[in-house]
């Protein structure tokens, strides 16, 4: 049989490596290589291969090419594909296929139409790790997938995007380019994370959010989060960048129930930790245009068709139509370099983006402070200074446990003394309440831990707190919430309200709430210290403190984390150095109450009083299961003498629950 002949289409750049391979393939007699198309001359001897102007001069001139390969800008992918399959061509053209949603829809047709196929060079989806990956998750080696996370940190530099017209836009002269750092430096991050999400075709995506940003003078994004939610219901999140400090590989991770795959896609290298253990292994990979060959002889499927980058084309759709990305300011970026080799550095950029991905949360969520604005549910203010915004949890992960909370939270003097979704416990968030337990229902986020397995284990019992009313009177916000369970079936009712009060120290954060049983019995309330894990009381109020240094933390009988940890005491003071100053945070808790303290002040900063430290309790039918504490936000350094008359002051006052306003239904 007659090889089949392939023309070029870009002779330049990239396109030069598609030369040197299909000359390989004319010597091994896979393909003849009919003509190069490209409106500059070769660079050097073109080795007797015609070269012509355009793909229609070469078509005009009766070449009849039966594979063309398009190695063009991503704006002329469309109009060229289109022409090669209009004249009977197999395609192979390089990634992202098009430039938009309309242009895919039009190329897919068109090549049905024409009895004709298009592979898309995701290079990636050529690794035979995909496969020992596909093999893994069908023996459970990491159980259930959870998520699947890329994080891609490459650098830039201005001759990048000064090396052509269409470098970094996202429109050039009325026409789609969509040249962001999702949809082309780093599409094989994108593409290959959705593949092993199992999300290929266009219908196995429910939603994109694009969170884009840029440090460059260009267009379109150059450091973004791209969140996917697919209809498997396995998260896709993506973190890059073209902003880095140093270029590393891409990283791809699947998380499952019971360990993660890490996939570097640009080398192969994958590693699995899992229920078998951890190993190490390099795969091997397919050339893209071999295998388009291979299955016009032997009709073997693509490992990349046009309809596997369906997936793929919803994101860059996203990503097309977003607003435009959201310039970096000066004060986050550092240049380096000299002339055309100068690039920007985004501060801290490596962190915020893995961050992102454990928490399955765009920047502007995260509330880094050069993103987009989140609008809070609510504002807490003392004297018309805003001290805390209040959310609804809506847009947290479900892994997480959505629920509402309290972040950030500052001193008067603007000290910052919350923290949500860190990187370390992404389902830590702000100032709030939490239980890991109710009736078996995980409404703290993260891992459980059961008595049955006595151990933490990723388990799908994440319900999430409702907001069903929130209303405003004076300084106190009010809410009535609904606790669900993973179903969304209602498990308890709760009554929240929080104040905020001055105080010549500072001011007073003020939280009553009273819990209910919804389900028409009472409802049992655990968490791992009732479970059997011992120290490991948590639930109830929770306050994840921002990072800090410095850190002392007492009570009136012990000091020290150690000490502290699993006491009962009247109040306990947490003074730091926080990022923009000292503080001093003074919990009171009533006496009739008597949770013991959970501290955690060396692994992360966190305080909170424990429901059910050792032992299980309840909330009831009729009667609520109430708790009230207070929390002083202060400047500076207090001494434990103030610290005490604060707190006795605070506990005196008002010290019977006051009737909140309204009852939940």
């Amino acid at each position: 049989m007659t090889a089949p002949g392939v023309a070029l289409v870009g002779g330049h750049g990239y396109a030069t490596r598609h030369l040197e391979h299909l000359r390989s393939a004319e010597r091994s007699g896979q393909a003849r290589l009919l003509g190069v198309a490209d409106p500059r001359s070769p660079e050097g001897d073109a080795g007797g291969v015609p070269w012509f102007d355009s793909l229609d001069d070469l078509l005009d001139a009766g070449v009849e090419p039966d594979v063309v390969v398009i190695s063009t800008p991503p704006h002329t992918h469309a109009p060229l594909a289109l022409r090669a399959v209009a004249a009977g061509a197999d395609v192979y053209v390089e990634k992202p296929p098009v430039a938009s949603w309309a242009q895919y829809v039009e190329l897919e047709r068109a090549a049905r139409d024409a009895g004709r196929v298009v592979q898309v060079g995701f290079q990636s989806l050529g690794s035979e790790a995909l496969g020992i990956i596909d093999a893994c998750l069908r023996a459970g080696e990491i159980g259930d997938v959870l998520a699947v996370g890329a994080v891609g940190t490459w650098s830039r530099t201005v001759g990048y995007y000064d090396r052509s017209p269409w470098a970094g836009k996202r429109v050039l002269d009325g026409v789609d380019v969509v040249d962001g750092v999702a949809t082309n430096p780093l599409a094989h991050a994108v593409v290959t994370a959705l593949r092993l999400a199992g999300a290929r075709r266009a219908d196995d995506v429910l939603d994109v959010d694009a969170d884009l940003y840029h440090a460059h003078a260009i267009d379109a994004d150059d450091t973004s989060v791209v969140r996917v939610r697919t209809t498997s219901g396995v998260a896709v999140t993506l973190g890059l960048t073209l902003c880095a400090q140093e270029q590393t590989a891409p990283v791809i991770r699947v998380r499952g129930t019971r360990g993660t795959i890490e996939l570097s896609y640009t080398t192969d290298e994958l590693t699995v930790d899992g229920v078998g253990g951890r190993r190490t292994l390099t795969a091997g990979r397919a050339h893209l245009l071999d295998d388009l060959l291979a299955h016009r002889a032997t009709g073997a499927e693509l490992l990349s068709p046009l309809a596997d980058s369906g997936a793929f084309m919803r994101v860059l759709e996203a990503v097309r139509v977003a607003d435009p990305p959201r310039q970096i300011p000066p004060d986050a970026v550092t240049w380096t370099g000299e002339g055309r080799d100068r690039r920007p550095v985004v501060r801290d950029v490596d962190a915020l983006l893995a961050r992102a991905v454990v928490a399955q949360a765009t920047l502007a969520e995260l509330g880094v402070p050069w993103a987009r604005r989140r609008p809070a549910l609510d504002v807490l203010d003392v004297g018309g200074v805003p001290v805390a915004e209040l959310r609804d949890g809506a847009d947290v992960a479900a892994v997480l446990s959505p629920r509402p909370y309290l972040h950030p939270v500052s001193t008067l003097d603007g000290v910052v003394v919350t923290d949500h979704l860190p990187a370390d416990h992404a389902w830590h968030l702000g100032a709030g309440l939490a239980i890991q337990d109710v009736d078996g229902t995980n409404l703290w986020g993260g891992r459980t831990f059961t008595a049955e397995d006595r151990e933490y284990v990723w388990r799908a019992d994440h319900g999430h707190v409702r907001v069903d009313r929130h209303s405003r009177a004076g300084s106190a916000a009010e809410q009535v919430l609904t606790w669900c369970d993973p179903a969304g079936a209602p498990l308890l009712t709760e009554h929240r309200r929080w104040d905020a009060t001055p105080s010549p120290d500072g001011w007073w954060l003020d939280l009553r709430t009273e819990l209910r049983s919804a389900t028409g019995a009472p409802v049992s309330l655990g968490g791992p210290g009732s479970n059997g894990r011992a120290g490991g009381g948590y639930g109830g109020f929770f306050w994840r403190v921002a990072p800090c240094t410095d850190v002392h933390v007492r009570t009136a009988d012990a000091d020290g984390e150690q000490a502290v940890h699993g006491t009962t005491s009247p109040w306990l003071a947490w003074t730091a150095t926080f990022a923009s100053g000292t503080a001093t945070l003074v919990v009171a808790a009533h006496d009739d109450d008597a949770d013991p303290w959970f501290v955690r002040s060396a692994g992360y900063p966190g305080v909170g009083l424990a429901l059910a430290w050792d032992r299980r309790t309840t909330a009831p039918v009729d009667d609520p299961l109430r708790r009230r504490v207070r929390v002083l936000v202060a400047d500076g350094v207090l001494d434990d003498d103030r610290v005490a008359r604060l707190a006795a002051d605070a506990l005196e006052r008002d010290l019977a629950p006051a009737p909140l306003a309204a009852r939940p239904a």
